[in-house]
This record gives C-alpha cells, sequence and structure tokens, in this order.
C-alpha cells in the first residue's frame, strides 16, 4: 500500500557528487563544453547562478550533471576570491 502512495509524490533528483574535482575543475569543464556547443559560456554560467534554472547548461557532454555538482553558493565565493586575488584586493 506504502508504494501506491509514493506515486502521487515529487520524486527529488539529487546529482552525486564528485569530492575528486575541485570547483575551479568544474567550471574549467563546464566552461569548455559551453564553448564547444557554440554558446557564450560567461553568460550561461551566470545566467544558471542567478536562476537556479539547469537550463542555461547544456546537457552536451554531461554538464548539466556537472555543474550541479557545485552549490551555486560554492560557484559564487569561487568566483570571487578568483577575481579579489587577481586584482590584489584580498
Amino acid at each position: 500500500m506504502q508504494e501506491k502512495e509514493n506515486i502521487n509524490k515529487t520524486m527529488m533528483f539529487e546529482p552525486q557528487k564528485d569530492e575528486s574535482k575541485s570547483v575551479k575543475e568544474i567550471l574549467d569543464s563546464v566552461y569548455k563544453l559551453l564553448s564547444e556547443k557554440g554558446y557564450k559560456p560567461v553568460n550561461q554560467i551566470i545566467g544558471y547562478i542567478l536562476s537556479d534554472d539547469p537550463t542555461y547548461i547544456t546537457s552536451y557532454g554531461n554538464a548539466r550533471n556537472i555543474i550541479r555538482q557545485v552549490d551555486r553558493d560554492d560557484l559564487l565565493e569561487e568566483l570571487l576570491e578568483f577575481y579579489l586575488k587577481e586584482n590584489n584586493i584580498k
């Protein structure tokens, strides 16, 4: 009986996190895949970060699942820290 009750519930899918890859490696990978498909990677990644809409990231090469391995807050933190370091602000 319990199985029938679960049919009407929305199931959540959580992509498995690959702890062996850094945020930088994940961003590099997704950037390259977006470029290969002819997208403007910066625009697509910003759209994803701001909206949390995974459709900003192509499914080509599994890019959408790859970027979802990292929390959006962690992506923003990595980007901001890099910017501050590169501009001698931090």
